[in-house]
């Protein structure tokens, strides 16, 4: 990763303002969606994307980059905002979100979108595929990063935390983890359904290096992702104290937009609120 300047934060601001543009037409056109857990992760696929992650659309099929998976696959949108913006896919496709023939499904699909490398949904299951391709990395003596983002209402499929002893087991120093830890599920508080906490102690207690970061503030992100990228041994957890529905004021820390679609004064206004136009 390039040395962090103030004048690079700020253009990573402004990509992930429109990575968040993008994200509010897609589900608007689509009529549904999940804007909540797109949004809040959105300054964190910025900087995977954007700044930290040695990838491109010419080397898709090839192991020998950083790979990604994002196993809360409901958080779609703002994946295909970030894919498109990279040169995947043309970004006029955006809006073809969840439209019959559409390469943009409700939920990633590898067999259909440029860019993704696992079908996601059932939640639980991206650590371990995660795990694989670290493990596979290695035998072929491939110095490449593996970062898995995760829900934090995820953390209550026990695949999870199996995924985690493996990784830990293995010394798999190249798989790092991001928690989207916004607080919120379709439920409800994530507290109320399956309390998580001590979330950092238990990954310290399955032998994850775990660090903290506030997910929605480009600096942070910046500078922990470079501390995971350092770090030797171990894999590393990033629990990333975020907001839902981040940047549109009438959906941050409404579980309602957890997966809904907002209507034309709703888009209206949250498009004005991103710097955006309608």
């Amino acid at each position: 990763m390039n040395s962090i300047n103030e004048g690079r934060v700020k253009e990573l601001e402004q990509r992930a303002a429109s990575l968040r543009r993008h994200v509010i037409k897609m589900i608007f056109a689509a009529g549904s969606g999940h804007p909540g857990g797109s949004l809040s992760a959105a300054d964190i696929m910025t900087a995977l994307f954007f700044e930290v992650m040695d990838h491109s659309p010419e080397r898709k099929d090839s192991q020998d980059r950083d790979h990604f998976i994002l196993s809360k696959g409901h958080a779609a949108p703002i994946y295909y905002a970030a894919l498109a913006e990279s040169g995947y896919f043309p970004v006029e496709e955006l809006v073809t979100l969840r439209k019959l023939h559409s390469r943009l499904q409700g939920h990633p699909s590898r067999a259909k979108t440029p860019g993704v490398e696992m079908s996601t949904g059932s939640l639980g299951q991206g650590l371990s595929v995660a795990n694989g391709l670290a493990l596979a990395l290695r035998l072929q003596k491939l110095d490449r990063k593996v970062y898995c983002l995760c829900g934090d209402g995820e953390m209550a499929e026990g695949q999870i935390w199996e995924a985690a002893m493996f990784a830990s087991h293995n010394h798999l120093d190249n798989v790092i983890a991001i928690v989207d830890r916004n607080g919120l599920q379709i439920d409800g508080r994530t507290e109320d359904v399956m309390a998580l906490e001590p979330l950092a102690d238990k990954w310290k207690a399955f032998g994850w290096n775990v660090l903290f970061m506030d997910g929605n503030d480009m600096w942070q992100v910046l500078e922990t992702l470079n501390d995971a990228r350092q770090h030797k041994g171990d894999p590393t957890v990033i629990v990333a104290k975020t907001v839902k529905g981040k940047g549109v004021s009438f959906m941050e820390n409404n579980v309602g937009f957890h997966g809904k679609s907002p209507n034309q004064k709703e888009y209206e206004q949250a498009m004005r609120e991103l710097g955006g136009s309608a």
